[in-house]
């Protein structure tokens, strides 16, 4: 159960990475976020990302968890970027 809450807080954490980036906060936001929130957004993705990394641990080892972690970090990356793109899409077509 703790690898299901770790791959589920991968999306999130790369959400918040992203959104901490200039170049899609003014795609998302159509403006830039203050250095101070950008800074929030940047710790909370980080967090979330070595409590998932923790959880994948707990739940596998660190031999199998490692290995699960890579494969979730590589998921919930692969769905923001492909989020991102999308909303970019449909942004554009306005």
């Amino acid at each position: 159960m703790m690898l299901v809450f770790a791959l589920m807080l991968c999306v999130p954490a790369f959400a918040c990475l992203a959104m901490a980036m200039e170049r899609h906060q003014e795609t998302l936001f159509g403006a830039l976020l203050s250095a101070a929130a950008s800074r929030v957004l940047r710790c909370a993705g980080w967090s979330a990302l070595f409590v998932a990394l923790w959880l994948a641990v707990a739940g596998k080892g660190w031999a199998l968890g490692l290995v699960w972690y890579s494969g979730c970090t590589s998921l919930g990356a692969g769905i923001v970027y492909g989020l991102l793109i999308v909303f970019a899409k449909r942004m554009s077509a306005r």
